[in-house]
């Protein structure tokens, strides 16, 4: 259990512990990168739609008064669980700047919906550091665990926010894993395999929104 942030806990037996190299869970998302005026990136605005057998069983998990729905206190703990055991794993967010890691702040709070049988969560997280328009620069969310696999459905589900990003070129990266596997089959090694966690090499196959400013 030592790979499972709190979040996914709850459906832990869905699966072997060992499997964590495949994905359980199943999640649509939607990322928005807000600049503000003065050319700085402010803030990346998540929404994650997550599968209805993960929803249910967190239904299951944090239910208390057992009506099969998740009331306004149950929805409010389900977001402090969540917002506390992502925090090691940076809320699935990732941002580079010019190739250079940028650490996210932890957000104030994860608010969470349950609609027609699927759980949804709303959050922002802001850059660690002034992050200036400039130079290249990545924004996506993937779990490092692989556990979770986070879809973007349509590329219009990685959009950008201000007028400042006029000046940038946009693309969005959708990594072919063949292609990934081939270009860095000297760093992908066995330990990545057995445990990809451990060398954080997922992020190659991960979607991504790649801003040229």
């Amino acid at each position: 259990m030592r790979f499972l942030p709190l979040l996914v806990a709850a459906a832990a037996s869905l699966a072997p512990a060992t499997a964590f190299a495949h994905p359980h869970i199943f999640a649509e998302a939607r990322l928005e990168v807000v600049a503000n005026a003065d050319g700085t990136v402010s803030e990346l605005r998540n929404v994650w739609r997550f599968d209805e057998m993960f929803s249910a069983s967190v239904v299951m998990d944090f239910d208390k008064n057992s009506n099969a729905e998740l009331d306004p206190d149950e929805l409010a703990e389900v977001g402090r669980t969540v917002l506390e055991s992502l925090e090691e794993f940076s809320y699935y967010t990732t941002i580079t700047e010019d190739g250079k890691a940028v650490k996210v702040a932890k957000p104030d709070a994860i608010n969470v919906d349950y609609k027609d049988g699927q759980l949804l969560m709303f959050f922002t997280v802001k850059p660690g550091e002034v992050m200036p328009l400039k130079g290249k620069l990545t924004f996506g969310v993937y779990d490092p665990t692989m556990y979770a696999a986070m879809d973007f459905a349509s590329d219009d589900d990685l959009i950008t926010v201000g007028d400042n990003f006029g000046a940038c070129k946009r693309a969005v990266v959708r990594p072919d894993p063949d292609e990934v596997l081939a270009q860095n089959q000297d760093s992908l090694t066995d330990a990545f395999f057995n445990d990809p966690a451990g060398t954080d090499m997922s992020k190659l196959f991960a979607t991504r929104l790649e801003l040229t400013c």
